[in-house]
Parts: C-alpha cells; sequence; structure tokens
C-alpha cells in the first residue's frame, strides 16, 4: 500500500472510532420541546427520528422542533429527535438506523456517500448558509501568519469545519498531517461545548467553530480573525443539509414529504420573524444544555447566519475538493447525493422555481 493509502486508511480508522464515540456521549434523546402532540391521520409510519445539533447554524431544526411546526406537518406521527455534538456522530446513527433523518453539514455527508459508494444518504434540502467563524486569542495571533505553530481547535475529525480549517492551513503552504492533527498548526479536536474552557485554560490559542461556539469564544476575549463566508463567492455556502437515509426515502416518502415541509415553513417563519425566531432558538437551547446564550452572544452570532432551503449545490463539491486536498479522502463521485424532487414540488406549490442540483441529482 502505498504512503497516501496508509493515510487514508489511519483516517478512516480514526473517523469510524470517533462516529463510534459519538453514538454514545456524543448523542441525547430529547423531547420535542413543543406542546404540540401528533393529531390526525398517522402516515407510513408511527414515530420518526430525526438528529441535529444544538448549534445556531441548526437552528432550522432547533425552531421547528421547538415551535411544533415539523410535529404539525406529521400529523399523527410522533417526532422524536435527538442531538449530536458533530457530523460524523449523526452520520453514524443515520447509518445504523438510530435516526431517518438528520441536519448535518457536508463534509460528513459527502464522506458518507462516498463510503458507501453512493448508497447511504440523499440530501433533500438546504438549510444553513455561513455561522463559521475563525476566532483567535489576540494576545498571540494577530496576523494569518501568527497562527503557524499554534494550536487550534476543530469540533471532530472529518467534521465539517475541521476539513475548512485543514484547507486553509494547507493554502498557506503550512504542513498539517491530517489524521494526528501535528504539523506547521497543531489541529486539536475539541467537542464544541469544551471549546470555551479549552481556550480560557490557554489549552488552546483558537477554534475554527460554528456559532455560538464563535460568539462565545469572542466573550471570553477572543477576536475573530476572519468569517469563513468571506472565502465563499457571494459570502454563501452551505453549512446545514437535510439528509435522509435512502432506505427510509424508499419506504416512506410521505414521511420524508413531511419534514422536507416542516423544514421549508420553518425557515419561512424564521426569515419573516427574525426577532421570535431567535428567541425560540435560543429557549431550544436553554431547553437542551440547561442555559439560554446570553444576549449578547446569540445577538452577535444572528446575523451571520443566512437561512435558505437551497442547497446551494455548487458549493457542495468545492468542499469536496477541500477533503481531497486535506488528504482525507480520495475524489468522490457525487452523482445522485441529491433528491430535490420532494423540495421542488413544495417549490412548485409556491410559485417559487425549482433548486439547482449542480448536475449532482439523482437519474
Amino acid at each position: 500500500m502505498s504512503g497516501a493509502g496508509r493515510l487514508r486508511t489511519v483516517v478512516a480508522a480514526l473517523f469510524a472510532l470517533t462516529v463510534v464515540a459519538g453514538c454514545g456521549y456524543g448523542s441525547e434523546r430529547v423531547d420535542t420541546g413543543a406542546d404540540v402532540e401528533p393529531s390526525g391521520p398517522k402516515l407510513s409510519v408511527d414515530e420518526v427520528r430525526v438528529g441535529h445539533f444544538p448549534n445556531l447554524t441548526h437552528a432550522t431544526a432547533l425552531v421547528g422542533v421547538h415551535e411544533g411546526i415539523l410535529q404539525r406537518e406529521l400529523g399523527g406521527t410522533r417526532l422524536s429527535a435527538t442531538t449530536f455534538n458533530a457530523g460524523p456522530a449523526a452520520i453514524e446513527a443515520l447509518t445504523s438506523g438510530s435516526v431517518d433523518l438528520a441536519w448535518i453539514g457536508p463534509s460528513p455527508a459527502i464522506n458518507s456517500y462516498t463510503r458507501s459508494h453512493g448508497k447511504s444518504l440523499r440530501i433533500v434540502a438546504g438549510a444553513t448558509s455561513g455561522g463559521v467563524r475563525f476566532v483567535v486569542d489576540p494576545k498571540k495571533i494577530k496576523t494569518a501568519a501568527d497562527v503557524k505553530g499554534k494550536r487550534i481547535a476543530s469540533p471532530q475529525l472529518g467534521n465539517t469545519q475541521d476539513v475548512a480549517l485543514l484547507d486553509w492551513i494547507a493554502r498557506q503552504g503550512w504542513k498539517v498531517d491530517p489524521a494526528s492533527g501535528r504539523g506547521d498548526v497543531s489541529v486539536v479536536r475539541t467537542d464544541n461545548k469544551l471549546a470555551p474552557s479549552a481556550y480560557k485554560s490557554g489549552s488552546v490559542d483558537g477554534a475554527w467553530v460554528p456559532e455560538p461556539t464563535a460568539s462565545l469564544l469572542v466573550a471570553e476575549g477572543a477576536k475573530v480573525l476572519l468569517d469563513e463566508s468571506s472565502l465563499w463567492p457571494d459570502r454563501k455556502f452551505v453549512i446545514t443539509n437535510l439528509v435522509v437515509s435512502q432506505r427510509f426515502l424508499t419506504e416512506h416518502p410521505d414521511v420524508v414529504e413531511a419534514v422536507v415541509r416542516g423544514s421549508v415553513r420553518t425557515n419561512a417563519w424564521i426569515n419573516a420573524e427574525p426577532g421570535r425566531a431567535k428567541d425560540s432558538a435560543n429557549e431550544a437551547l436553554r431547553a437542551l444544555t440547561g442555559k439560554a446564550l446570553p444576549d449578547e452572544i446569540i445577538d452577535g452570532a444572528w446575523p451571520s447566519l443566512t437561512f435558505t432551503d437551497d442547497p446551494l449545490a455548487g458549493t457542495l463539491g468545492t468542499q469536496a475538493e477541500h477533503a481531497v486536498r486535506a488528504g482525507l479522502m480520495e475524489r468522490p463521485d457525487l452523482h445522485g447525493i441529491y433528491d430535490l424532487g420532494t423540495l421542488d414540488a413544495i417549490r412548485a406549490d409556491e410559485g417559487r422555481p425549482p433548486a439547482d442540483d449542480a448536475g449532482l441529482g439523482v437519474s
């Protein structure tokens, strides 16, 4: 086996360990958080299980669950929600059948689709763009050049922010072993909820993280070195998609339609009522974590987020290229990763054009 092949084998093994660990400590079963009970005729299952993160980049799920929007679309079929700390853990749950649909970032979706030879999942809708920042200790890092030799946190090996950080490091001309995180910059995989204490203790000098973690670090004295949206054309890039296992999509298209419709309607409500939506997302976080975000934290984080059911498919291929350059995977074939038929039917009902799948839709 070549050196590159051995590296990918090591990365895959480490990836497997992280996702297995993530399904234990890294996941938590939660109730719907809403007063809406299942009502009316059941769909083709008694219960649908969805996964998401306690992050503001997953506000579509936070608000949709908390406000009961998703449950109302499901009628008599009960909604059951589980939270995860990073995408690889959510993917493992989707693969094992522990959840049926999940809101996740692009990198874990790409990895799962590639490793399963196109058989694991489909992306059925977009959810969020933006909401990711690279924050650093201003006493140690004043410019991008100062990052060399420092310890920078990312949420988990192979997750979307980890890939983005590794790609940014490579673009500076520096070398990092993707499996161990060692090199010209030390990439320290750190659970989002532990990142503020790691920064405060000096264990890390910065972090490439989603909201609200980035704003929580800023409250600890960190400064924003860059907003990831500044690296993308039109400042738009997919950070959260809605995915479904192919088995569940084939067997229960009516349930998938209800969840997609609920996701679309949730984003419409968020965009129409941003103040109420922000409060709802914060109340959902309080229910999940035991503590709401201070006003200054959520007020600072919310404007960096764009909520859209457009999956921004054109940016997915670019993120896959980032993973390839980072040494986390070979060049993937992503044809068929999108199935936007249900989303497009919903958009057509609303007088909107179909979403662009960038040529990566099912045949």
